[in-house]
């Protein structure tokens, strides 16, 4: 068992369902990045989910697709961005932080040199369009104790979930809906989809895309194990900055409690 599901099962022994916030490295520059990055950690974020931007994140809506292109203009580059998780990782040892970008960057930075610059601070990575067929790419990733992080979406076909859930590990990252992120979610039918999902595996689930509102975390509880924010909180702080930003975290930290 990886690191990650290790540690989110036993935060869930305790809690109801865990909170992962998601930030994008760079934005609105890098400094600022790293001090939201700072304050969900010190503020008790159970999982941070640190998006490294790419050109075209065809996985995510407005909010985060603006922030990805704001963010390029101050040229990040992913070894200093793995330098800053790190600094800051071992400062929060009480949360984990898992990279989230798309397969061009890891592929032109190599999944190896991944792996030896990632660990430990770094516990999970997800790709969303890194197909299921080449899981082979992060097998450097699992030597390293970094979980790949598979995406599910309600729609999957049999065969095709079959393999993912065959190769899950640390955690699933399920999808609410079709789409893209920041949209509206009807929880009724996520919550009859992650039933069913629970049912096929023990490794825990993840829910993203809609989630915006403590009544939304709380009509996870006892479906899934992690509720994922990152639209949300990047509206709070374009609102009214870091303050809105940590109103907005602690009202949905409210809901884990």
């Amino acid at each position: 068992m990886s690191t990650l599901q290790t540690y989110i099962k036993t935060q869930r022994e305790s809690r109801p369902i865990l909170l992962m916030t998601h930030v994008i490295y760079g934005y609105p520059t890098i400094k600022d990045s790293l001090e939201i990055m700072e304050t969900l950690l010190r503020e008790g974020t159970d999982i941070l989910e640190v998006q490294f931007p790419f050109s075209d994140p065809v996985a995510d809506g407005p909010t985060i697709t603006n922030a990805c292109h704001v963010a390029l203009e101050n040229a990040p580059t992913l070894r200093q961005c793995l330098a800053d998780i790190n600094a800051l990782a071992t400062r929060y040892p009480d949360s984990k932080v898992v990279l989230m970008s798309y397969l061009n960057p890891m592929l032109q930075f190599g999944f190896e040199a991944l792996a030896d610059t990632a660990a430990p601070a770094i516990s999970g990575l997800i790709i969303p369009d890194l197909p299921i067929e080449q899981a082979s790419f992060v097998e450097p990733l699992k030597a390293a104790d970094i979980a790949p992080i598979w995406l599910t979406i309600p729609q999957m076909d049999s065969a095709r979930l079959a393999q993912t859930l065959s190769a899950a590990s640390g955690m699933l990252y399920c999808v609410s809906r079709s789409g893209v992120t920041g949209g509206a979610t009807a929880f009724d039918a996520v919550t009859d989809n992650l039933d069913t999902l629970k049912q096929q595996t023990s490794v825990p689930l993840g829910v993203g895309f809609g989630i915006s509102k403590p009544e939304h975390i709380t009509a996870l509880i006892g479906h899934a194990d992690i509720a994922i924010v990152g639209s949300a909180l990047l509206n709070a702080y374009n609102e009214a900055g870091l303050t809105q930003l940590v109103t907005r975290f602690k009202s949905l930290q409210t809901a884990t409690r």
